[in-house]
């Protein structure tokens, strides 16, 4: 933890990383805390009629099983396991079994359809992914094993792989602007290099009583490690909600029976409460990422929500480098905040040297949380740095060791707290019969932050719908991720070696918006 300290100056100067040669964070988020406090409550299950309170000694148990049936599979050290689970204590159980036995977890999404599934299975090479009724079905097309909790047996007491900090241990996919989905690869330091951060932005989260919950999934890296693992580390308990979308009321019935204290809401999540009006007393702390909140939203937070909204920033290969903390120094509106604990952040320019104008966020390598490179691409990891600095991919400006977004330096569309790649989208869509080409970017929108907005030539003689393609899409990548909007041209604009100038598309994609 955090040693809590009077001011940011103390707090990062009384900081440094502290990586034991032999590392595994089934030991960190479960095992640890089962040796000391085994009756204390690690995860609050709300999704059925009553409330379930799950321990540490009950999560272990469950993962023991866990890992007993992958056992049975025969996984080995180094495999890649799938988990397609909803916010659960078998979605936390399957990760802790799976890093426990020195295998890699693959986390998978339940609103990814066939497309993106295949593309994420084939690529990280997963035979075998732990799921349920529901996913089973998901996954009944693909030549793989599915463990079900149905599947689970009583199970002795499993053994620990011989694990350190730089050795394999998840691979989350993110989004970008060519190709399909990259795999970020992590080591088992990844737990520890989020803390920080995720302390941080809760005003020194392992206070008595917190109690933590976000809307967002945990397949992703802001639910699975700003929110579930963390908190598990901490002895926080976590609340699990299997939310199919979000729901004001719903929320605020999560919140009062859960006695939550600290939340991570994506953007989207406070504009919807802000839309309707809703109030939420009680909270200690909640922070928010994805995207820089305003003024308007932040006084909103003040008064609504009766605490400081705190901002981070981060992205899946590097999370958490940078936070307001409401607790130690105001916040900024407009700016990210300072840099965590433990991590150099900096701006630089085309030659990788800092500078003080606008140029590349970018974090020097040795972070806690960056990543071990992406899965089977060396080639496309190399370009992620320029010299001993990974670059982000955004651009800001650094003043006074305050973060400030300028922009993003790709296309990637960020829609209700999703990043988006719209390439993966443009190839689903040039699968269709009817589609001759097609350029897709975000369009502004003042309650998603962006839509998916897809420009699409037909060919000759097609009268191929709107509604037609939108449902080509979301039938086979993923239901956030269709095209809202779809306008038909009778051309793109295209480079002389034929690619599509998005940024035209972009600049007329804004100049739609109301």
């Amino acid at each position: 933890m955090l040693t809590p300290a009077t001011s940011y100056t103390a707090l990062r100067d009384g900081f440094s990383w502290d990586l034991p040669t032999r590392l595994n964070m089934a030991h960190q988020a479960c095992d640890a805390w089962v040796e000391t406090a085994p009756e204390k409550v690690a995860i609050i299950d709300l999704s059925g009629e009553t409330r379930q309170d799950i321990t540490y000694a009950d999560l272990q148990r469950l993962s023991w099983r866990v890992q007993a049936a992958l056992i049975a599979q025969d996984v080995q050290p180094g495999d890649r396991v799938g988990v397609l689970l909803g916010q659960s204590a078998l979605c936390a159980a399957s990760h802790i079994a799976i890093w426990r036995m020195g295998a890699i977890s693959v986390p998978l999404f339940k609103l990814f359809r066939h497309d993106a599934l295949e593309s994420r299975l084939d690529d990280s090479g997963a035979q075998v992914v732990i799921s349920d009724t529901e996913g089973a079905e998901m996954l009944a097309p693909f030549k793989l094993s599915v463990v079900q909790e149905y599947d689970l047996q009583e199970a002795a007491p499993q053994t620990q792989a011989d694990t350190g900090p730089e050795d394999p241990a998840i691979i989350i996919y993110t989004s970008g602007t060519t190709g399909k989905a990259k795999g970020a690869l992590h080591g088992h330091r990844l737990l520890t290099g989020h803390m920080p951060g995720v302390e941080m932005s809760h005003n020194f989260l392992g206070q008595d009583g917190d109690v933590l919950w976000t809307p967002a999934d945990w397949a992703w890296i802001g639910g699975l490690f700003d929110i579930l693992m963390p908190g598990l580390a901490l002895g926080v308990p976590v609340v699990a909600v299997r939310m199919k979308r979000f729901d004001v009321q719903e929320c605020l019935r999560i919140v009062r029976e859960g006695a939550v204290k600290n939340i991570f809401f994506p953007p989207t999540a406070l504009r919807f409460l802000k839309a309707e009006g809703a109030e939420i007393p009680g909270l200690r702390t909640v922070a928010s990422g994805g995207e820089p909140l305003g003024a308007e939203m932040l006084a909103w937070g003040r008064e609504a929500l009766g605490v400081e909204i705190n901002e981070f920033y981060g992205q899946t290969e590097c999370n958490m480098v940078a936070s307001a903390c409401g607790a130690l120094f105001d916040a900024v509106p407009g700016a990210i905040g300072r840099a965590s604990p433990g991590f150099e952040v900096a701006v630089v320019d085309d030659a990788g040297e800092v500078t003080s104008d606008e140029g590349d966020i970018a974090i020097r390598r040795g972070a806690g949380s960056m990543f071990l490179g992406y899965w089977n691409k060396p080639d496309v990891t190399a370009e992620k740095f320029r010299g001993d600095w990974m670059l982000m991919g955004d651009r800001g400006v650094l003043e006074d060791g305050v973060l400030r977004f300028v922009g993003r330096d790709d296309d990637v569309i960020t829609s209700s707290g999703y990043r988006i790649g719209p390439a993966e989208i443009e190839d689903c869509l040039m699968t269709h019969p009817d589609v001759a080409t097609v350029g897709v970017v975000g369009k502004p929108d003042p309650v998603r932050t962006e839509i998916v907005k897809a420009y699409v030539v037909r060919k000759p003689g097609s009268d191929v719908r709107e509604e037609d393609l939108g449902a080509w899409v979301k039938d086979r990548l993923a239901t956030y991720s269709y095209p809202r909007e779809i306008t038909f041209l009778d051309a793109l604009p295209m480079t002389v070696t034929g690619k599509v100038i998005r940024k035209e598309l972009k600049a007329r994609a804004a100049a739609e918006t109301p």
